[in-house]
């Protein structure tokens, strides 16, 4: 494989010709490119973030493969909740909250049920693996 960077860069690139990846890993799966400000830059961030859909609401979950600690595109939503997402071929703003409690449970549930991967993650921390609502604004 290719420098991680240049390869997501590459795919990024992909995502915004193609609105969707055509080709490698993430081909034909539900993936978005998300661009949150960091937490303590205060600048862009984009990363390619894998999604499931609950209604007009896109659910984004911070699982990093099960690395003890949460992604910094979660935290960087959680500090500064209004996110730019490209999916869909459409690129729109949306307003980040965390789920929690029985609403969590259901969008994680779900989540696996389209993305099998997941399941593992939650056996490879201590963490609870965080998930958001991006509900697009406007």
């Amino acid at each position: 494989m290719t420098d991680y960077a240049d390869w997501t860069k590459d795919l990024i690139a992909d995502i915004r010709a193609n609105g969707r990846p055509t080709s490698g890993y993430f081909e034909g799966r539900p993936v978005m490119v998300l661009t949150t400000t960091g937490a303590k830059s205060g600048q862009p961030r984009t990363a390619v973030v894998t999604y499931s859909r609950d209604g007009d609401d896109y659910v984004v979950v911070g699982s990093k493969s099960g690395e003890p600690e949460d992604p910094a595109w979660f935290t960087n939503l959680v500090a500064n909740p209004v996110v730019t997402v490209e999916a869909d071929g459409q690129t729109f703003q949306a307003s980040a909250t965390v789920a929690e409690g029985a609403d969590r449970d259901t969008l994680w549930e779900r989540h696996v049920a389209e993305h099998a991967q997941f399941a593992e993650y939650p056996s490879k921390t201590d963490r609870i693996i965080p998930i958001a609502r991006l509900k697009p604004l406007g």
